[in-house]
């Protein structure tokens, strides 16, 4: 027979059995859960190793449970898993607080949508290797790839890493920070470490176009880019180059020597004698907030600024530019020569388009006080309601006689596309016969400017450039300014 023990032992026994089997998981929460405080106040986080790591423990905490003579082993191996977690986490720590540095190169100014070349230099002057993955510090709306590096950084050395940023607003910007992501040596955490580099760049508007336009007047092929070369009514009398003969020339004009010399027809260009103003009024106000092909409508409007300004400041005459929404942002009186170029790029670059409504009153106020020679007035913006259009249509008709008004109103491609596609259901048939008013409204507007002897240009915001610089250069060839 088998001695039974008595009920008070057994009770006893069971408890000792069952605080035994939860010993395991017990050591290993007050020993993580400090550990995980202390790196979570440094920036330290663990990473899928130590997770697993904690998954085998607690795997052999329940298995100890039902094994009580495998207590001794888990105990063991649970201080062996701690030993590895803080030991990572001290070389970790006491390797990265100091001996790291990072340096940026990149240029101080980018076009808006041009991508940008960018170098990152990163030291390590520690004595362990360093590796993880390295990130740059990018305003909203900038991409870049790649949008990070992978590092691997021995020893008391450095790594220099290129990428390509790419602006998506214009303005003043400023990169402080260089992140880095550091494994520890058992890769169980990783530590944010973040270094103070700081760099300026100033995003202007496209200005690579500039040089495609150069480039094709220089080799006489403007119909490339939809600029077309209009005759001029007239002489002009100063000599300014000899360029290839085109249809449009005049025999006249002919250098029969320069044409002899080269085997092919020459022609002697001459240049207007008297400086011409042009101002441009750019509407930053609520008309101009909408979004084409990632950029707003403001964004377009002075790409196609700069288009017409480098080709007028080329032509010799003076450029000026008044930016307003509710109140006038920035004037920049009319000037020639190729520094105004520089001017206007400073002067708009940091306008942005706001959810205001535009004073028109003030901006033609301010534009009659301070301009008071005839002047080519060039008002961009955008025709949505009845109430903006009344005003930009008096105001306008009122410059006719004093200044020669040009109205560049940029179109809504989302409206043009309603109207032209009513097929696809009642809804779509709704929309399209909303759109088909609102446009033909909007057409009754233009006319009405036309009527008033105002000159209208009506495009969309992706297609300004090139009917900017044919009006204006339709302009100069007939004289009507």
């Amino acid at each position: 027979m088998i001695p039974l023990l008595p009920t008070h032992l057994l009770i006893a026994q069971a408890e000792t059995l069952q605080f035994a089997s939860q010993l395991p998981l017990l050591v290993l929460i007050l020993l993580t859960l400090p550990i995980a405080l202390v790196a979570w106040r440094l920036k330290v986080y663990p990473t899928w190793w130590w997770t697993i790591l904690i998954g085998v423990s607690l795997a052999l905490s329940m298995f100890a449970a039902f094994v009580t003579s495998f207590l001794a082993v888990v105990l063991l191996l649970d201080g062996l898993f701690v030993t590895l977690v803080i030991g990572d986490l001290v070389i970790l720590l006491t390797t990265t607080r100091r001996g790291i540095a990072a340096d940026r190169s990149v240029a101080r100014t980018a076009s808006l949508g041009v991508e940008l070349p960018c170098e990152m230099t990163i030291r390590n002057d520690t004595a362990v290797r360093l590796r993880g993955a390295v990130r740059d510090d990018l305003p909203n709306d900038f991409t870049c790839r790649p949008p990070s590096h992978t590092l691997d950084l021995p020893s008391r050395g450095q790594v220099t890493m290129r990428r390509k940023i790419l602006p998506g607003r214009r303005g003043a910007f400023t990169l402080d920070k260089v992140y880095l992501q550091l494994q520890s040596p058992l890769r169980m955490w990783i530590r944010q470490v973040t270094l103070d580099v700081s760099s300026r760049l100033n995003v202007y508007p496209d200005m690579k176009q500039l040089s495609d336009y150069a480039l094709l007047a220089r080799t006489n092929r403007l119909s490339l880019i939809g600029v077309r070369r209009t005759r001029r009514i007239g002489q002009d009398s100063e000599f300014e180059r000899l360029r290839d003969y085109t249809l449009d020339d005049t025999y006249r004009h002919i250098d029969w020597r320069s044409t002899a010399r080269r085997g092919k027809l020459t022609v002697r260009q001459f240049q207007s004698d008297q400086s011409q103003r042009i101002i441009f009024l750019i509407d930053c106000g609520r008309m101009m907030t909408n979004q084409r092909e990632g950029y707003s409508l403001l964004d377009h409007a002075l790409n196609s600024m700069l288009m017409m300004s480098y080709v007028a400041l080329a032509q010799g005459d003076e450029v000026g530019m008044l930016c307003f929404s509710d109140q006038i942002h920035s004037y920049l009186p009319p000037r020639g020569g190729s520094s105004q170029m520089n001017r206007l790029l400073q002067a708009g670059f940091d306008q942005f388009p706001r959810m205001v409504e535009s004073r028109y009153d003030d901006a033609f106020l301010y534009l009659s006080n301070h301009c008071k020679r005839r002047s080519l007035v060039v008002f961009t913006t955008s025709v949505i309601d009845e109430v903006n259009a009344t005003q930009i249509v008096d105001y306008l008709s009122n410059l006719t006689g004093r200044h020669l008004p040009l109205g560049v109103l940029i179109r809504d491609r989302q409206m043009f596309d309603a109207a032209d596609s009513p097929d696809g259901g009642s809804h779509k048939m709704y929309a399209a016969a909303a759109a088909a008013d609102i446009l033909l409204w909007r057409h009754e507007r233009i006319v009405d400017l036309q009527h008033r002897g105002v000159l209208v240009i009506d495009a969309f915001p992706e297609d300004l450039a090139a009917p900017m610089v044919n009006e204006y250069l339709r302009i100069k060839a007939k004289h009507l300014l």
